[in-house]
């Protein structure tokens, strides 16, 4: 790009130098010089002023075009090789294979959790059944008692039971002990026949602990018939042991085995005082290096196989991130040379929405990918050498580096005509679709709120806010409604009747006006895209400012073009005329 005011005073210090050396030369040719000093030499000046105008609005419409060619268009109109198209397609591939190595490790981990969770609650709770949920309970005090005593058998003989491979945690030589507690108001005297009471609401806590013995014996019997249980006043009683456990099924995908930590809490609860006591199992699991290990029948090579390929896999995302960075500093500096144009030239502001096009925000999403993967590979070697064992926090930035990856893919289905007006039609309707979501959004707000408040102790999807939130994000889509009906407990017929207006306005208000009002619009800008790429009419003063150049790729205009920020390129003719004074000087010397 040759900007006219540097053009302009480059040619000039040219132009005096040259005169100062050959004034005689120019007087016999009169050329230049009477140009310069001939009293009608301003036409000719102005003449080559228009002519620089121009020749820097056609260089400027030829860099626009050429910013926005696809790699293919790119090559031909210079020859450079789509190297970033091709790192992102291999990026892509290695990338999904990393994820994927991820994913089956990170499912042998979240399996053992919950096969052991399930393990816990079917050795240590009577007469557990799988699928019993919430309604797994107790209603009579001797229940409580055998139940506890149930508990702490189990615990103390543990090592002759489980299938698994289990242990008690030890704290130095000796092992840590099942914690029994119990919470229960500080003093209270309730009388319900008479409708009376008299409750202290400071909460006392009351714990036994309990060390496993080999075999069990008259200790932990005696302790346990010194645990009285004050069920008039009691909040709950919570059960708490340490359990360890090896998983060695991670040796087949070349892993070295985690130990685990699982702090396995029991809770009676009885703090809504109505006769049925809850009984729910629950565990928090720690995820640790084991201490000393041995691995026999796999070479160490293949273990830190997965190390290599995830650096490999950082460094490419590196060098994407370097190469989309500079493309979004280039549509910048670019936009910023088109906005000083049309400010100095043309006397005109350029609108933002053609500011933006120079932004290129499938760059921009390349680029949270990439950091969004570099993140959590960084994670995952951090994992896989055991110094962290953060799952879930790798998974997220491993996943949404994938699904952003796997979306700018559509980035190149874009340069297929029938692809690309979905494409536009996406971006053109965003703005809109996202004030028509926010003025929906409101009166969706205020129905989650008013079902929640009204009819939240009439049935059950409506009990907390987010229930309510999809509850009627179903009913959106149609799905479920006939049960949201039928599952309102008739109670009160004021709140049944309520429900059968809110429900049927919620419906109608958002399936056959919001929800059509919605794809109508989207409709509508698919019409209008449409129309425009079949009549081939610009959309905006840029394109119509680009569609004045009609250099196809295979000209070889477009290599004649500089893009370094050096002096020699901004410059080309100084540059040329350098050149052309140089070689006349060789021609003339003997």
């Amino acid at each position: 790009m040759v900007e006219s005011d540097h053009v302009s005073e480059c040619e000039m210090r040219f132009v005096v130098q040259h005169c100062s050396g050959q004034s005689s030369e120019m007087e016999h040719s009169g050329g230049l010089y009477s140009s310069v000093y001939e009293p009608n030499g301003h036409a000719a000046w102005a003449d080559d002023q228009q002519h620089q105008d121009k020749e820097t609005a056609d260089n400027l419409r030829r860099k626009i075009k050429y910013f926005f060619m696809n790699p293919c268009e790119k090559y031909k109109a210079r020859g450079r090789k789509p190297w970033k198209l091709m790192l992102q397609i291999i990026k892509i591939a290695i990338i999904t294979i990393q994820l994927v190595s991820f994913g089956l490790s990170n499912q042998m981990v979240v399996t053992f959790k919950e096969e052991n969770l399930m393990t816990f609650k079917h050795l240590f709770l009577k007469y557990y059944v799988d699928g019993r949920g919430d309604s797994y309970a107790v209603y009579r005090q001797d229940e409580v008692y055998e139940h506890i005593s149930y508990i702490v058998d189990k615990y103390s003989r543990l090592r002759n039971i489980t299938v698994g491979n289990h242990a008690y945690e030890k704290k130095g030589d000796t092992y840590s002990p099942l914690s029994l507690c119990q919470e229960f108001y500080r003093n209270g005297s309730i009388s319900p026949a008479n409708e009376t009471f008299d409750i202290d609401a400071q909460i006392e806590t009351e714990c036994l602990e309990i060390v496993p013995v080999f075999p069990m014996g008259s200790t932990t019997e005696d302790d346990l018939l010194n645990f009285v249980v004050h069920f008039k006043r009691l909040l709950n009683v919570k059960i708490k042991f340490t359990l360890k456990a090896i998983n060695l099924q991670t040796v087949r995908n070349r892993e070295l085995p985690n130990c685990y930590d699982f702090d396995v809490t029991i809770t009676f609860n009885n703090q809504a005082h109505s006769g049925r006591i809850k009984v729910d199992l629950d565990n928090d699991v720690d995820i640790n290096e084991c201490r000393d290990w041995k691995v026999t029948g796999a070479s160490p090579k293949n273990i830190y196989y997965p190390l290599l390929f995830d650096c490999l896999i950082i460094v490419t995302c590196i060098t994407s991130l370097a190469l989309c960075t500079r493309s979004v500093l280039n549509g910048i500096r670019l936009q910023f040379e088109y906005t000083d144009f049309c400010l100095v030239r043309q006397g005109k502001k350029v609108p933002w929405s053609d500011r933006l096009e120079f932004l290129n925000g499938w760059y921009i999403l390349i680029i949270a990918s990439d950091t969004l993967t570099i993140i959590g590979s960084i994670l995952k070697i951090e994992i896989q050498t055991k110094i962290l064992t953060s799952y879930d926090v790798c998974s997220i930035f491993l996943g949404t580096g994938t699904m952003l990856v796997w979306i700018g893919v559509i980035r190149y289905m874009g340069y297929f005509k029938k692809y690309n007006i979905l494409i536009l039609t996406l971006r053109a309707a965003f703005p809109n679709v996202v004030r028509f979501i926010g003025c929906a959004g409101i009166i969706y707000l205020g129905y989650c709120f008013c079902g929640w408040i009204v009819l939240g102790p009439y049935h059950e999807k409506f009990r907390t806010l987010n229930t309510v939130s999809e509850c009627l994000f179903s009913l959106i889509n149609g799905d479920d409604m006939y049960p949201t009906f039928k599952y309102m407990k008739q109670k009160s017929y004021l709140v049944w009747l309520f429900s059968r207006v809110y429900l049927y306005t919620f419906v109608s208000l958002f399936i056959y006006m919001i929800l059509s009002l919605f794809i109508t619009l989207i409709t509508d800008t698919y019409d209008t895209i449409k129309q425009q790429q079949q009549e081939g009419s610009p959309v905006s003063e840029l394109h119509c400012f680009m569609s004045e150049c009609k250099d196809l790729p295979t000209s070889g205009r477009y290599r004649v073009e500089g893009e370094s920020g050096s002096f020699t390129c901004c410059f080309p003719r100084c540059k040329d005329s350098r050149e052309r004074l140089s070689s006349e000087s060789i021609d003339s010397e003997p």
